[in-house]
């Protein structure tokens, strides 16, 4: 602050008030007028009673009520500065004293202090007079102590810097009265000391010089010339020496004011008034006209109640002998609901956190209405349906805090649409719209489109195929909402999932790391995890089933005939068969699935191709026709299975057919020995449970042990003369088909006829189900009966029966060799699964 001022008053008591916890005070300053841009007015921080930097901590900020911001605040040093030059002339006129208000905001918690900076005049201006020459027309034998009123200087500068003195020169007819009125303006007379003799002198002139009480003192003169006129002895009077007038702002132009009346009681020109403005400042003149010849004060600027609330207005009345009478008129402005209030934004919280805590500042906001009384004052509100509550603080300051949670999710951004209204006739009213963002915060998990994900693939496939893609949905945004992919850790058929699948972590797809076979895998399911890039990430999770789809890689394999036997497989067929007589059953299976899978089978190649036919869906070999001499000992077919898969998948066997006459007794001795074998299983069951009864005693225990061992040693010796499975089985899907698909669902019983060495070759597949016995051993009966459900017809059974006694030397001789069984029914069970495997007895 300038060191030739100080501060005329100490600091305001401070106010606590409750309303939203602003705290409110007032600090006074006084500057100089005409101080440069950039100079020191005060120190704020001893006066607030802050330290250095609890201004910027406070996000302080100096609002201006006026138009113009003409000081700054430096918030962290606390210097209040002259932000432009200051004209007190200009800003208050002739107001006194002349005060500037502005007030510090400081948030967090909210204060407002007042700052009331009074300009104080310098003497940077000098006094003037309206004109350069005033006209004087005094009548001659006007009497001594006449006063004359001249028009006073004005000075724009106000106290000891106005009009203080005023001088005339020297002249031996006049000299100056200086008048003060009740509300202490002064006037100026020029007083007739000396008699007027136009006759000696008819024209006088007079300077007039103006001098103010400033340093250094600044002066006006004014030139006075006095025309000495013939003797007017009457003045013009007024009916009222002061006239008031009520009148609303804003009237328009030409509006009638008032109306002046002199009277003169001379005659001819004497008698004639003019009236004219007399002494009135030039912003007199500007808004009103006077009728020179009426008297009439009419309307010729605007009238704003805001800018001037009264105006004093000198009118002269002047005969035409040259004298004048003097009356005021005074005018009151009425003030209208003309100014809409203002609705000034100190401060905006955007964006705004979607997590704030209720009470949460968003806009600190005043309103201000330049119109006095109910004019001025002013409600504010704000829209219902917002999450956001007003709440008024002193000196028209308004809070806009929430009273909601906020949720970005659902609304974005606010348009905050802020009303307010004045409280006059009519009311007028302003709106302003601020808007405010709403900032994200993690809190939505990445949402999958879909609950649960279904991918089909085929077998087969190549390492490295996209089989699908995943996609989830974050609804908060920027960092929260990316979303990455993971697979999360666990099995998949028996193996980590990683080694199954791998995902990329942008897009979601899915690729497969190795070739599936379906035979091996049908299904599997890999979790797949989203998260999301928030600060702690969320994250949720979906279940991805695989599904592996079958294709035509696996060609048909037969189970009888043995299929790529090195030795052949023979059928026994009594020449006296009829058409019809079912020889063999083929049967064969396929690892697919579903159509693929799907069986048909049809006689490829035959010796005969007349004399045998074979069921394209059942496999049964069927004699078409019965056996005549002509047709040869050994008929050979191929037969062909044939899947349904596209391209369909084929596999051929050979299948060698024996017509013989009858069947030999070593086949019947098989039989028998087949017989006691299964006495044999009948009395084992009997020691076992006998065993189990009698485990108490022990002497019982040790005999069931020792018989049971001696058991065991003849069985033995009867086992080991079987023959043992082969290497490695066809693998055999889990589900069975039906005779549709190509394989069996029921039992058959069939004759079986083998020649020399057929037992070692044809049934290699079947050998550890069928005992093997040799030709030269006496113990073995000439047949061996295979038992099982039989499904033939008693014409198909006819002709075994029939041969199943003896069977001929010549025929045997025919046919290769004597070994041959005879009447051996097989079960062949189509529906074979991981745990059914075909069993003969």
């Amino acid at each position: 602050m300038d060191n030739n001022f100080k501060i005329r008053e100490g600091l305001y008591l401070l106010f606590l008030f409750s309303i939203s916890s602003v705290v409110c005070s007032s600090i006074r300053y006084s500057l100089p007028e005409e101080k440069k841009s950039g100079s020191l007015v005060a120190n704020v921080l001893k006066d607030l009673k802050l330290g250095p930097g609890e201004l910027s901590a406070h996000r302080a900020q100096l609002v201006s009520k006026s138009n113009k911001q003409y000081f700054q605040l430096d918030t962290h040093s606390g210097n209040l500065f002259v932000n432009e030059k200051i004209d007190r002339e200009a800003l208050c006129g002739e107001m006194e004293p002349c005060i500037l208000l502005s007030e510090i905001v400081l948030q967090n918690p909210l204060k407002i202090y007042s700052v009331e900076i009074q300009i104080e005049d310098v003497n940077d201006n000098s006094p003037e007079f309206s004109k350069n020459e005033f006209e004087l027309a005094i009548p001659e034998h006007v009497p001594a102590r006449t006063r004359f009123p001249l028009e006073s200087a004005q000075d724009a500068d106000l106290g000891i810097n106005s009009v203080q003195n005023y001088t005339l020169s020297l002249n031996e007819n006049f000299w100056l009265e200086l008048q003060s009125d009740s509300s202490g303006k002064r006037y100026l007379n020029l007083v007739l000391d000396k008699l007027l003799d136009r006759e000696k002198q008819e024209q006088i002139g007079l300077t007039l010089t103006a001098v103010d009480g400033g340093l250094p003192r600044r002066t006006g003169t004014v030139q006075i010339n006095i025309n000495v006129l013939d003797n007017n002895d009457n003045f013009p009077e007024f009916a009222q020496s002061e006239y008031k007038v009520k009148l609303k702002e804003n009237s328009p132009r030409g509006t009638l004011v008032s109306k002046v009346e002199a009277r003169d009681l001379d005659f001819g020109s004497n008698a004639q008034i003019s009236y004219t403005f007399h002494r009135v400042p030039e912003k007199i003149s500007s808004l009103f006209q006077l009728h020179e010849t009426t008297g009439e004060i009419t309307i010729l600027g605007p009238i704003d109640y805001e800018k001037e609330a009264s105006y004093h207005i000198d009118i002269k009345a002047t005969d035409g002998g040259g004298l004048s009478g003097h009356c005021k008129v005074l005018v009151e402005i009425e003030d209208e609901n003309d100014s809409a209030p203002e609705i000034s934004v100190i401060t905006i919280t955007s964006p705004l956190a979607e997590d704030s805590p209720l009470d949460t500042l968003v806009v600190l906001f005043s309103v201000t209405d330049q119109d006095s009384g109910d004019n001025g004052r002013t409600s504010c509100s704000v829209e219902m349906t917002l999450p956001f509550q007003l709440k008024t603080t002193m000196n028209k300051y308004y809070q806009l805090v929430t009273q909601r949670q906020l949720d970005r999710e659902k609304v974005p951004e606010y348009n905050i649409i802020i009303t307010a209204t004045d409280w006059g006739s009519p009311r007028l009213t302003s709106r302003r719209t601020i808007r405010v963002e709403i900032s994200d915060i993690n809190d939505n998990s990445p949402v999958f489109e879909k609950s649960k994900y279904e991918m089909q693939v085929w077998e087969n496939n190549i390492p490295g195929l996209l089989m699908g893609s995943v996609h989830a949905v974050d609804l908060d945004v920027e960092q929260n909402a990316k979303v990455t992919y993971s697979l999360v850790p666990g099995n998949a058929s028996g193996a980590p999932a990683t080694s199954y699948v791998s995902i990329n972590s942008e897009t979601g797809n899915l690729y497969l790391l190795r070739s599936l076979d379906y035979e091996q895998t049908k299904e599997f399911q890999v979790t797949v995890r989203a998260s999301d890039g928030g600060s702690p990430p969320l994250s949720s999770e979906v279940v991805v089933r695989v599904v592996i789809l079958d294709e035509n890689d696996n060609a048909p394999f037969f189970l009888y005939p043995l299929q790529n036997s090195t030795s052949p497989c023979n059928e026994l067929v009594p020449k006296s068969v009829e058409a019809g007589y079912l020889v063999a059953k083929v049967v064969a299976v396929d690892g697919d699935s579903g159509q693929n899978s799907w069986l048909s089978f049809e006689l490829l190649k035959a010796t005969d191709p007349g004399l045998f036919s074979i069921g394209a869906q059942n496999g049964e070999v069927k004699i078409r026709r019965p056996l005549t001499e002509r047709d040869t000992n050994k008929q050979r077919l191929i037969i062909l299975v044939r899947d349904n898969g596209h391209p369909p998948q084929t596999s051929t066997a050979a299948l060698n057919i024996l017509p013989v006459d009858g069947f030999s007794d070593p086949y019947l001795n098989i039989a028998s020995v087949s017989q006691e074998a299964s006495e044999e299983d009948g009395s084992l069951t009997m020691y076992l449970v006998i065993c189990l009864a009698a485990v108490s005693f022990v002497f019982l225990i040790c005999i069931i042990v020792f018989v049971v061992i001696k058991i065991y040693k003849k069985e033995s010796s009867f086992i080991t003369s079987l023959p043992q499975f082969p290497p490695a089985l066809p693998e055999i899907p889990e589900t069975g088909v039906d005779s549709q698909s190509g394989s069996l669902s029921r039992t058959y019983q069939y004759d079986v006829c083998l020649t020399g060495g057929s037992l070692s070759s044809d049934f290699r597949f079947l050998r550890p189900l069928i005992p093997v016995f040799s030709m030269g051993d006496p113990n073995v009966s000439e047949s061996h009966r295979i038992s099982s459900v039989s499904q033939e017809t008693p014409e198909q059974a006819k002709p075994r029966e029939q041969a199943r006694g003896a069977v001929s030397e010549d025929a045997a001789a025919r046919s290769g060799g004597p070994s041959c069984t005879g009447n051996q029914p097989i079960t062949a069970n189509a529906n074979i699964g991981q745990n059914d495997w075909l069993s003969y007895q």
